[in-house]
């Protein structure tokens, strides 16, 4: 009965709060949860979170960020298809971190041709070819941030950009280095290979950036003037653990000058969200610094069941219930150019 629940031992009772909440406020509660606190759990509650979680309108905006080991890499890949598949070609901004690959990317890039924001943290299973493939299909794209992606060169960063002549806003963030060497007097201080190669392809393909972030980056002094003559409405800029810039003097006054929002190389990351570690430059680049995982890519993904078993669950169910995933996932052998 509308209103009401019929409990054992016990006559009726109020509806649950979050029944009766405005849909608008509904869908700003669940979105602040992340698509796959969403698809796993949310959207179980009743049918009146379903039906909103079913809405094209609230898989615009995709996080799916994680830490890695909240569920299995299989669930994480097909969770995101089905986000993909529920904005309807709607989608703006999405945020992937720690499983990405490039058919997952290709799967994005065939339907959010509207895309705007892209992030891409951790994903070791996406190429520089398979990022700069999918981008060409966002002519839309004004932000774009990659973090911890060694793979990604200066000439895939050409690409891209080439690709995406509205880029405002582009990030490209990994761990700072420093290696330690002697003068000829015995003193030892540090010293980091320059590569001006990322800021260069910057400074001559985005003319339009407003913001950029290159947190551990083995830019010179060299490299940022090339940046402050190519990027010239630049206003913000995050230079943290560049330990090859010097903004001593007249320098550190120019920039200060050209940069309303300027982060030094050596100012704090007590604020900054991933990992500030300060890697030994030659240990670094050992071969077991990255490795790609065991783990297989995904797919049959049109295979895949989705939760319409849900349309008819109660709306006065305990939102805390657990229930289970479902468990009958397809697998399929990693394309080759997975690893291109």
């Amino acid at each position: 009965m509308v209103g009401s629940i019929v409990t054992a031992g016990s006559s009726s009772s109020a509806p649950p709060p979050w029944i009766e909440l405005p849909r608008d406020v509904t869908a700003d509660i669940l979105q602040r949860r992340g698509a796959i606190e969403i698809l796993e759990s949310a959207q179980k509650v009743c049918t009146t979170w379903w039906t909103v979680c079913k809405d094209p309108t609230m898989w615009r905006v995709i996080d799916m960020r994680n830490s890695g080991d909240d569920l299995e890499i299989v669930n994480l890949d097909i969770l995101c298809r089905r986000a993909v598949d529920r904005s309807l070609g709607e989608l703006i901004d999405i945020d992937i971190e720690c499983f990405g690959t490039n058919d997952l990317l290709r799967y994005i890039s065939d339907r959010s041709s509207r895309l705007k924001h892209l992030r891409i943290t951790s994903c070791s299973r996406i190429s520089g070819k398979g990022l700069a493939t999918a981008v060409t299909k966002f002519p839309e794209l004004e932000e774009l941030h990659i973090c911890y992606m060694p793979s990604i060169t200066a000439k895939d960063i050409e690409i891209i950009s080439i690709s995406c002549p509205m880029l405002k806003a582009f990030t490209f963030n990994t761990n700072g280095l420093k290696s330690f060497t002697f003068n000829n007097r015995g003193y030892m201080f540090p010293h980091v290979e320059i590569n001006d190669s990322y800021a260069l392809t910057i400074a001559k393909n985005m003319p339009n950036l407003r913001h950029l972030r290159l947190f551990g980056n083995r830019l010179s002094n060299d490299g940022l003037k090339a940046i402050f003559d190519g990027c010239p409405n630049l206003e913000s800029l995050d230079l943290r653990q560049c330990f090859n810039v010097d903004l001593r003097g007249d320098f550190d006054r120019i920039c200060s000058e050209r940069i309303k929002d300027l982060k030094r190389p050596s100012d704090s990351t007590a604020d900054y969200e991933w990992d500030d570690t300060i890697y030994d430059g030659e240990a670094y680049y050992s071969d077991d610094h990255y490795s790609v995982g065991d783990y297989e890519d995904y797919g049959d993904y049109e295979d895949y069941e989705d939760y319409e078993y849900y349309e008819n669950y109660d709306d006065y169910t305990n939102p805390f219930n657990d229930l289970p995933f479902p468990a009958n996932l397809a697998w399929y052998d990693m394309n080759e150019d997975d690893y291109l």
